[in-house]
């Protein structure tokens, strides 16, 4: 075997080595989709959340456990809690717009605080066209527990990345959030 053979063949060797190693050790998308739904599991096991069948018909007096969470249908893992809600005869509609003031926390055993109430961050809360899933904050999660709670309150959400916003969709991480919605008049 003469030397540029061997040095190709080196350098065969050593690519489908770094291959190997890297494949072993590389976090893919699936493998990061599942660790994130493991830490949701976890995070509500570790806090006793309860996963109920139906969404508490409050105006017909139900009252919400504080560790009563509804799987919103047509999302994976998104659980609301509806903290309190403003009795109100209109619903709200796509096109209305609201003001929205949120916590964002992690689902970690030792749970972060990423932000508080948006009135001591930003000064202003954030205003969302119900509907309308486009910008930093408002993404399909939020809009669907908005949605959910169907007029003016508070809820919590635990929210999958993929329905969180594009900070969280990038990380591939899960947060809760504690939103407080006032509609604009």
């Amino acid at each position: 075997m003469n030397k540029r053979m061997r040095k190709t063949l080196i350098s065969i060797l050593m690519v489908v080595v770094i291959a190997a190693v890297t494949g072993c050790t590389s976090n893919t998308y699936s493998k990061l989709r599942d660790r994130e739904k493991q830490l949701i599991d976890s995070y509500m096991s570790r806090q006793g959340l309860r996963v109920l069948k139906s969404m508490p018909d409050v105006a017909q007096g139900a009252k919400w456990d504080e560790k009563d969470y509804v799987a919103l249908e047509e999302y994976d893992q998104l659980y609301f809690h509806l903290v309190s809600a403003v009795d109100t005869t209109r619903k709200l509609e796509a096109g209305d717009k609201v003001n929205v003031r949120f916590r964002k926390y992690s689902l970690d055993v030792y749970a972060d605080t990423i932000s508080y109430w948006t009135t001591d961050d930003a000064g202003e809360p954030i205003r969302l066209a119900i509907g309308i899933t486009s910008g930093t904050y408002n993404c399909t999660g939020w809009q669907a527990a908005i949605l959910a709670m169907g007029q003016e309150g508070e809820c919590k959400i635990i929210c999958p990345s993929v329905y969180g916003t594009s900070d969280d969709n990038s990380s591939v991480t899960p947060y809760c959030y504690d939103l407080k919605v006032t509609r604009v008049r």
